[in-house]
């Protein structure tokens, strides 16, 4: 029997899709997302039917199923807190404290959710030559793997939660001036939408094989990403309009940030939603 024909897809450096067509007519498929996060693989008969097959062993499906559970759980209560924080900022008492209290808890999950979607990379099962099966490594907490765009997603994304954290610490200071409040408070919120975004776009690629986003509605895992997208979206709008005049000592539009971030906040709840039913 001759070696089987492999063909890899992807964008750039990164690899997200590798086929090998084998001598007695098989297809075998590891995607990226759909073997990390559900340890399967797609195999396509001679007879052109095409089923997804669990390909990792039951330990490593049941630590998939794990820090699945716990990374969407963490994201939707997070994004619950940051609806919350963002209803009692328009409709509230008009104490930012309260808010603050509010959006820093709900902050604590954001970086429970992000780290815990890299612990998913880094313990995913990987691709072995051929088409065989999954194999899983041991336990990891952290490991540096840039060239995997599932790794650099995820990474973007924590950082991300952790630079949100900054912002909200900083938004409990008191007595700041305009300067001191759009560098300690609205600098680190922006920068943290743009690294949400930049995970956001990382994660298309990884599900699209391509640099350009896609359409795939009967993808679950498109729709995780695509409404994820939408919520990072809606935060950088809250952002923008967040901005304190010098001029004027104001937000550009505070209704824009509260309803941007709450709206934002619930695409991150239903994202999680939808996670929950993404796995092995």
């Amino acid at each position: 029997m001759g070696e089987p024909e492999q063909r890899a897809e992807g964008a750039g450096p990164f690899t997200t899709r590798l086929t090998w067509h084998r001598p007695e007519g098989a297809t075998v498929v590891w995607e990226s997302r759909v073997a990390r996060r559900r340890g399967a693989l797609a195999v396509r008969g001679p007879g052109d039917s095409l089923t997804l097959s669990p390909a990792a062993d039951a330990e490593a499906l049941g630590r998939l199923r794990r820090l699945n559970a716990l990374a969407s759980g963490a994201f939707v209560i997070g994004g619950a807190l940051f609806a919350l924080g963002a209803a009692v900022a328009q409709f509230g008492s008009g104490d930012p404290l309260e808010s603050a209290a509010v959006y820093f808890a709900g902050g604590l999950f954001f970086n429970t959710g992000g780290y815990a979607s890299l612990l998913q990379v880094l313990n995913a099962p990987r691709h072995t030559p051929g088409g065989g099966p999954l194999v899983t490594a041991g336990w990891r907490w952290w490991a540096y793997e840039p060239m995997r765009v599932a790794w650099l997603s995820a990474f973007l994304l924590f950082v991300g939660t952790l630079v949100f954290g900054v912002n909200l610490l900083d938004s409990f200071l008191q007595g700041l001036s305009v300067r001191q409040t759009n560098r300690l408070i609205w600098t680190p919120d922006v920068v943290g939408c743009v690294l949400f975004l930049a995970s956001g776009h990382l994660a298309f690629v990884e599900i699209c094989h391509r640099a350009r986003p896609c359409l795939r509605s009967r993808s679950l895992g498109w729709w995780v990403v695509a409404v994820n997208q939408l919520g990072s979206v809606l935060f950088m709008v809250s952002a923008l309009a967040a901005f304190t005049r010098p001029a004027t000592g104001s937000l550009v539009n505070a209704d824009i940030a509260n309803w941007g971030t709450l709206c934002g906040a619930l695409c991150f709840s239903v994202g999680g939603v939808l996670q929950a039913f993404e796995r092995p």
